[in-house]
């Protein structure tokens, strides 16, 4: 599965995650409303947004999501935790929008993108979040994303994280596209 794809919609253009984004992305991630129901909370601080930002690049699936008429940097999402076995499963996540752009459907639009792009390979994509992340899992849901049975402990600067995993299938996705189309 290519997890650096160049992706257009009608408003974005969603491309692979360069270092030149670096400050476009800060000057995003620097405003602690974008982090403030995440599990890692802190990411609008410059060190351990740069360590962010480090990992996204080394992943091989960071990816910058843009307004298409602008080229205006919106925000950045990930693919990651790719598994080719059992008819395929990538993870989708990491993503953070400017506070500006929230609720104007640039969130389901770009995953939506992502996720036609997924299921070209892969049969299954899977979302972690934080369980107290409310506004990425009514986002999640709202594009048809369903909480899994599963979820991931991890610790945080000394405190417990959960993150829940929600899923959608490639069968679940091509039933709610035609919903949509119709």
């Amino acid at each position: 599965m290519d997890r650096q794809p160049t992706l257009e919609t009608a408003r974005l253009v969603i491309g692979p995650l360069v270092e030149a984004d670096r400050e476009a992305l800060y000057a995003i991630a620097s405003d602690p409303a974008v982090w403030e129901q995440h599990p890692m909370h802190d990411r609008w601080r410059r060190g351990v947004f740069d360590a962010f930002f480090d990992q996204g690049l080394a992943s091989g699936g960071g990816l910058t999501i843009a307004d298409k008429a602008s080229g205006t940097i919106l925000g950045s999402s990930r693919y990651d935790r790719f598994d080719p076995e059992e008819g395929g499963v990538v993870e989708i996540g990491w993503t953070f929008l400017a506070p500006c752009y929230w609720g104007k459907g640039i969130n389901p639009e770009m995953k939506r993108a992502m996720l036609a792009h997924a299921f070209e390979t892969v049969a299954l994509v899977e979302f972690r979040v934080g369980d107290t992340n409310y506004r990425s899992r009514n986002a999640l849901e709202a594009i048809g994303a369903v909480r899994s049975d599963r979820y991931e402990l991890e610790k945080y600067q000394g405190k417990r994280v959960v993150h829940l995993i929600y899923e959608i299938t490639r069968e679940a996705f091509g039933r709610l596209s035609s919903v949509d189309s119709e």
